[in-house]
């Protein structure tokens, strides 16, 4: 299947597209453990569903050292032991913050208290926005189509200037 728009190649989607890189390495450069991001995105890329945000998400968490026995386990966090509990909170979060259309109530009570337990409030203000964008992201690989298995880790780097 072929993308049905190249939103890198389109003058408009290119424009935007600096603003949304813009958000991002904000929240890339945040006191949020750049490793507990990655796997943040990918938990919320396997939901969505977005081939080329779990390739990209996977690849770049691989080149950065993450193990492939916690990459693989992502998808089964609960019903792992290689997860710390603040990585536990953070994909709870991230969850309950994804699954949002799945008649969620959204973020429960009890995801909150163990995420204030073990991130202050510019990690968890990162944290948000890292679920928001990361969903908004799935959004532009999934509706034009983008596949995965061509992402190669650094690729991007020169949007992030």
């Amino acid at each position: 299947m072929e993308p049905s728009l190249n939103l890198m190649t389109n003058e408009f989607a290119a424009k935007v597209g600096k603003r949304f890189a813009a958000v991002s390495v904000a929240i890339q450069q945040s006191s949020l453990p750049r490793d507990l991001q990655e796997l943040v995105m990918l938990r919320a890329s396997q939901i969505n569903g977005c081939g080329w945000c779990v390739d990209l998400h996977t690849k770049d968490a691989a080149a950065a050292g993450e193990t492939a026995v916690r990459l693989h386990l992502v998808a089964a966090w609960r019903e792992s032991t290689v997860f710390t509990e603040p990585e536990r909170a953070a994909l709870a979060l991230a969850e309950e913050g994804t699954r949002l259309a799945d008649a969620h109530q959204g973020v429960s009570d009890a995801t909150w208290a163990r995420v204030r337990e073990h991130f202050d409030d510019d990690q968890i203000a990162a944290l948000v926005y890292l679920v928001a964008m990361i969903n908004a992201a799935n959004r532009l690989g999934v509706i034009p189509r983008n596949q995965g298995g061509s992402y190669e880790p650094g690729m991007f780097a020169a949007l992030e200037n």
